[in-house]
This record gives C-alpha cells, structure tokens and sequence, in this order.
C-alpha cells in the first residue's frame, strides 16, 4: 500500500473527488478474503455507484482510502464531495449520498430530520484529530495560548479587537480571523466546545476550503486560523503553530488525549439501506480495515483497535 502524502491543489469547498472507473449500475454479489493489508478484497468484481459527502478535515482520510478501493474494485465508481460537515449531513438527510463524512457528532435536529424521512444510520468512528491553532511564520509574540486568551481572541465582543487588547506587550495591530465555515464541523466545535457557545468573532473571513485559511493566515503578520492537522502538516513550511496551555499538538498528544480540549473523533456515517447494497458494503469494510493505517498517513491519528473492532461489529449486521 502507497504511502500518502496529503497534498490539496484545487478548492475542496467546490470540488468532488471522482475515483474509480465507470461501472454499471447493476451491483453483484461479493465474496471476500483477507489481504494483506488487513483489508477486505472481493473475489468476484463488483458494480455500483456510491456517493458521499462531508467534512473537509475527514476528505484526506477518504481521499486515500477511495484511491486504493478503486484498484481493488475498478467497476465500483465511489464520488466523495467537500461541502462541510453539515453540507454533508443535509445531502445525507436529502437522501442524495450514501455516507456522510463529519468531523463532529451528529446533532439531535440532524439525528430528527432523518428519522422524519424514515432514514436509518450507522455512526463510525474512523480517526482522531487535533484542531491546531496557526498563525503567520513572523509572527514572534505568540508561541503559547492558555484556552482562556483563546476564547478572548476569538470571541466576538462587537469592537475590531487588536493584539494589545489580549496582552499589553503585543503589538497595537488588529487581529486578522480565519476560521472554517458554518457548515464546518471544525467550526461547529470549536465554538461550542472551545468557545462554550459564545459568537465567533465576526469580522472572521470564513471557508470550507480549508487552503483558503492556509493561504490567509500564510499572507499575513497579524493573522491567526484553525483546522485539523493534517492540514497543519501538509502546510508547516508556511505557517506557525500555536501550543494550548503548553501542549502543542502532535500525533502523541493528540493520542494521549493531553492536548486538550482541541482533540476530537472524526466519523462516517452510512445509509443503513445502503449498507444492505454488495458494492457499498464492500467498500465500508475495505474502509474500516484501511481507516487507521490510512489516517495515519495523512496525518491523524489512528483510532484505538477496540473502536475499530466494535465499527466493524456493526458493519457485520448487513452482511448477507
């Protein structure tokens, strides 16, 4: 298996990732054998169409895993779009996708809209993540924030808010905010589990294009951004990380679960009527099989083998 190296060129927030050549619609039957890899492969070539949709922070996971099911199955056409955490889940409850890819919980009026449309779902957790606080390379007054300063940085107080106004020895500059769109489940999270639900700053230019805040922060002295890691990773020639209380993230902290309250589970969620489908199946085992050595390659952090087994545990219930 490739060893990944995460690389975004072209806008997530506007773009669909389209693996694996054309099939048929008709589906077969599967009969499958360990590989390997751990993964699961089908003797007999499937057919199908699956389409899902989602979070920006779980697409590097996806876009990995999607690359090498499509050498697997070639006749089986998997399309992932980036439209947001909960872009994905109002495709998911509009029954236009299969899967949704989310970097939070499902919220409980989400979790009401499927049940009105008569849709059941399986929740899996596929990886961890620490969202990281960035700020521009020449910026050389910030090197730690307790989570107490973040929250005063980032919480909207209805005046344009300065450096200074945090620490009187910074400088007397006005702080630049790039921060993930509202239908990010990174930006969803981070107001409500950092921010305690209090209003993001509105002066903060916003984007589910997670390269959009990269380049942002990246242009300018005075900026400051959040996203995943990964995307940290894939970018730290260009920006400068932020420790929280001393802890900066890194595939150790964010495993220890020391670099807090920044870490947090990424899930996909599957049409259970889908998951009844051979070729969906199929691609939903070969995904949990491949979800941690794949996160990890990309950058995150690998779920506990026991989450993995207990994913894979209610996978089986749709096995025919």
């Amino acid at each position: 298996m490739k060893k990944w190296k995460y690389l975004m060129v072209t806008s997530m927030a506007t773009s669909a990732l389209l693996l694996g050549a054309c099939g048929a619609d008709q589906k077969a039957g599967n009969s499958s054998s360990e590989t390997s890899t751990g993964a699961e492969s089908s003797d007999e070539q499937l057919q199908g169409k699956i389409a899902g949709d989602g979070s920006s922070t779980v697409s590097p996971i996806m876009e990995a895993i999607v690359e090498e099911y499509s050498a697997t199955q070639p006749n089986v056409q998997v399309a992932v779009g980036v439209s947001g955490t909960g872009g994905g889940f109002e495709k998911f409850i509009n029954g236009e996708t299969d899967f949704s890819n989310a970097s939070r919980p499902i919220k409980d009026e989400e979790a009401a809209k499927l049940k009105e449309k008569g849709v059941d779902y399986t929740e899996f957790e596929i990886a961890y993540d620490g969202i990281s606080i960035v700020v521009n390379k020449d910026n050389d007054w910030i090197e730690d924030l307790t989570v107490k300063q973040l929250e005063e940085i980032w919480v909207d107080n209805g005046k344009k808010k300065k450096w200074s106004d945090i620490n009187k020895d910074w400088p007397n500059e006005e702080i630049k905010f790039y921060s993930p769109g509202t239908d990010s489940g990174t930006y969803d999270y981070f107001v409500n589990d950092v921010l305690e639900e209090q209003q993001l700053d509105k002066s903060a230019t916003l984007s589910e294009d997670d390269n959009v805040l990269v380049t942002g922060v990246e242009a300018d002295k005075n900026a400051i951004g959040y996203f995943g890691f990964a995307y940290y990773e894939a970018n730290k020639d260009k920006l400068k990380i932020v420790k929280i209380d001393g802890v900066e993230p890194t595939h150790d902290t964010i495993q220890s679960g020391d670099y807090t309250p920044l870490s947090r589970p990424l899930f996909v969620y599957a049409n259970n009527k889908a998951l009844e489908d051979p070729a969906m199946y199929n691609f939903m085992e070969y995904a949990l099989n491949n979800a941690g050595e794949m996160a990890e390659s990309v950058g995150y952090v690998k779920s506990p083998d026991d989450v993995y087994a207990e994913d894979k545990k209610k996978l089986e219930e749709f096995k025919k």
